[in-house]
This record gives C-alpha cells, structure tokens and sequence, in this order.
C-alpha cells in the first residue's frame, strides 16, 4: 500500500462516537496516495469489530487491540503498525472535516516540517461545558500563536508529523495514562529537539466532547495531575525545572468567551466554568501523590 498518510484513532469504550468519526474520515477528500486508518482498541470491554467492519469498504483500515495503558500508548502502537510517510492523529469523539488530510497535505508540500496543529471546533456548542473546556483550547493556541520563544501547544486530537520523525522522538510519553498532558509534553519535547511547529488552520476537525459539571471538574482535576507529571519530567531532565506562567495567563483566560464574542450571558456562564476549571486544575496539580520517573 502506498498511502500518503496514516490516520491513527485511539478508542476506548466509545464504540458510538467511533462510528461517527469513521464515518466522517470516509468522507474525507483523500490526499495524492490515498490514506490508511488503524483503529487502537485501548483494552475496552466493548468490542469495537462491528463498528470497523461497518466502514471497510469505505476505508482502508486496520484494528489493533492493545492492553490498556491510555492514549498515548495507544497512538504508539497505531504509529508503529503505519505504513505511510505521514501520521495523522485524531480521536474517536473527533470529526474531522472534509480537507482535513489535503490541508495538512498542502502544508508539508509547502515545506513544513516537524508537528503541525490543525484547528479544533467545539462539535457540541449547546453543551456549556464543552463549550468551556475548548474554550481553554482556544485560549491556549490564541495565547502561544506567534511567539517563538514559548513552548507551543498542539492538542493531540488533531496534529500531524512524518512518521520518521514521530518514531524517531519516541513518540507520546506513555506514563501520561489519561487524555492530559502527553500533548503538552509531546510538544514541548519536539521544541526541545529542534523540530518546527507550525499551525494549520485549514486542518479543521469537529470536538464532541460531551462533558457534565462532573465529568467536566474530573477532566480538569486529570489535566492538573498531568501538568504536574510534565514539571516533574522537565525537572529530572533539565539542570532548572520549568516554571508556571505567569499571574495575568492565570488571570485573562475567564475572559476569554468575551473576547471570543460570545453573548454576554452566556460568555458569564463560561467565564464562571473556566474559574472552576482552574480551581479542578490547581486541585489536581498539589494532590498529594508520587509521581512516576
């Protein structure tokens, strides 16, 4: 097979939200060679064979099950089976849009090299709290964007890279066993290496994230715990730990929805979730536990 890229979905008990992200990937506009997807079964209870059988004839594909050791182990195991040039990661609750592939494609003719970013686009934007969590995202890309100096940040739902290169940083850190801080120590490692970053608007994939107050306080409390895992590497690796930024990063990102042009109600509700989100954060973040080496 000689695809252009390999696209690389790590599920895990999710076979609903599977099934519509195969179906939006077999409804892409396919790249000059065309593409593979693998599927990584994270070690889920529920058996995934029916939903990939459902778009065989669409796809080129292939499922891998894997114990489970969390996404980032997940892609590992799909970039180890990929046989294209080129690795496209996306996840299972993602859909990504019709150029998807041609744009990241269009990038790396012009050029580019390293991790590229695409754009990531609230899928459930009558949900608050998804609408607030991508929110941060949106903060976080408007924050980094062009300033070299400062480590970027790519969400793994939707990035791409040479598969050499990939395998040749040893991929995604797997002791990162949630969705939480193996993107931000992805990048940050791929900076630290020399490897450009470059941002790829046009890359567009739609985030379903269906999140609760619950589920969305336990998503940020994991996002504390793997920002504290991230400084604890950076400090067994580097002569000076990495430092938090600074007090008005902290201070600006509630304001966020109304810089975003959100309708003042509703940019209150948020602005009042990405305070909570905060607090789940720094939670995670100072909960006492051993940290792994």
């Amino acid at each position: 097979m000689n695809a252009t890229f390999s696209v690389i979905v790590p599920s895990f008990e999710r076979p609903e939200r599977l099934a519509r992200c195969l179906a939006a990937l077999a409804s892409l506009n396919a790249p000059r060679g065309g593409f593979e997807v693998l599927v990584v079964d994270d070690g889920g209870r529920m058996p995934l064979d029916a939903v990939v059988a459902s778009r065989r004839e669409a796809l080129a594909m292939t499922l891998l099950r894997v114990p489970h050791g969390g996404p980032a182990a997940a892609r590992n195991a799909g970039a180890g089976q990929a046989r294209a040039p080129f690795l496209a990661f996306t996840d299972d609750d993602c859909r990504p849009e019709a150029d998807w592939l041609l744009a990241f494609e269009a990038a790396f003719e012009r050029g580019e090299r390293g991790l590229l970013g695409g754009l990531t686009r609230n899928g459930l934007p009558r949900n608050l709290y998804s609408s607030a969590s991508q929110s941060q995202v949106d903060y976080l890309y408007d924050y980094y964007a062009g300033r070299p100096e400062r480590s970027r940040f790519f969400a793994s739902n939707n990035v791409a890279m040479a598969r050499e290169a990939f395998l040749a940083m040893g991929g995604f850190d797997s002791r990162f066993e949630h969705a939480a801080g193996e993107d931000r120590e992805f990048s940050d490692r791929c900076r630290q290496a020399g490897h450009a970053m470059a941002y790829v608007p046009a890359a567009v994939v739609q985030h379903e994230h269906q999140l609760g107050f619950r589920s969305f306080l336990r998503q940020h409390f994991l996002y504390g715990r793997g920002a504290r895992r991230f400084h604890a590497l950076r400090a067994r690796n580097e002569a000076s730990p990495r430092r938090l930024e600074p007090g008005s990063f902290y201070l600006k990102l509630p304001l966020h929805p109304f810089v975003a042009g959100e309708p003042v109600g509703r940019a209150g509700l948020l602005a009042m979730l990405l305070v909570a989100s905060q607090a789940a954060t720094a939670l995670g973040y100072f909960w006492p536990c051993k940290e792994a080496a």
